[in-house]
């Protein structure tokens, strides 16, 4: 029998490139029943409008993004150990999306909302400027074939519109165990002027980002795995770095 697919939101016309292929990929009964039965509770369906974070959330508190959560582990155990932060999750894969709300339901999280949508047209349409107190861009897609690397999702014109969305004093977290992206994205991220590298160049994993069990696997297997903090400066103090 086939999968059953659900989609939140399809995603809308743009002329950018995107960073995802959709694809019929497996999703298991209780995440398909997830998706059925939380995702009114839980997710924030696309508009072309800002977002009100404090409707949305029932609460003023800092926000911040997380692009691609995947299974929503780390997304998970994040919320728990920060509650007074409010926590958006873009994803745009089912499987992702209902295993996520999983663990909302079985972990009583309230500090978590999902828009099932393109990432870059949520930051671009529903976030408003110098509203974000932190971006999680954690193991995207590193697209290794150099005729895909345009997929990527760190490019510059994303990084300057994610530096617009951080307020002040915010941060960008990346991190990927792909070392060719590694080094885009530290190319990317210094050439950006909102933005500053809190470290010489790579930062040591912080102990809010949890060591996932795909991530352990490949540390013991020799793989290397780079974080990257950069945070937004002052709109005054722009200038470049050396």
């Amino acid at each position: 029998m086939p999968d059953r697919i659900i989609t939140a939101s399809s995603p809308s016309g743009g002329d950018h490139i995107r960073s995802f292929v959709h694809r019929r990929a497996h999703i298991t009964p209780s995440q398909q029943e997830a998706i059925e039965r939380l995702l009114p509770l839980w997710s924030i369906v696309y508009q072309t409008a800002p977002l009100d974070a404090a409707a949305a959330f029932g609460r003023e508190a800092p926000l911040i993004l997380e692009i691609g959560f995947g299974m929503g582990e780390t997304t998970q155990q994040i919320a728990q150990a920060r509650p007074d932060d409010n926590f958006l999750g873009v994803e745009v894969f089912n499987a992702g999306v209902g295993a996520l709300l999983k663990r909302i339901d079985e972990n009583s999280l309230s500090n978590i909302r999902i828009v099932q949508h393109d990432a870059v047209e949520v930051v671009r349409d529903m976030i408003t400027p110098a509203s974000l107190a932190g971006v999680h861009i954690y193991f995207p897609d590193p697209w290794p074939k150099k005729r895909h690397h345009k997929r990527r999702l760190v490019q510059p014109p994303f990084i300057e519109l994610l530096a617009s969305r951080l307020a002040p004093g915010g941060y960008l977290h990346c991190a990927t165990d792909w070392e060719p992206y590694a080094i885009q994205m530290l190319e990317v991220l210094q050439a950006q002027s909102l933005l500053r590298n809190t470290c010489e160049a790579y930062a040591p994993r912080p102990d809010y980002r949890p060591l996932t069990k795909f991530e352990g696997r490949g540390l013991r297997l020799g793989h290397s795995v780079h974080d990257l903090i950069f945070k937004r400066v002052p709109d005054a103090d722009t200038t470049p770095t050396a």
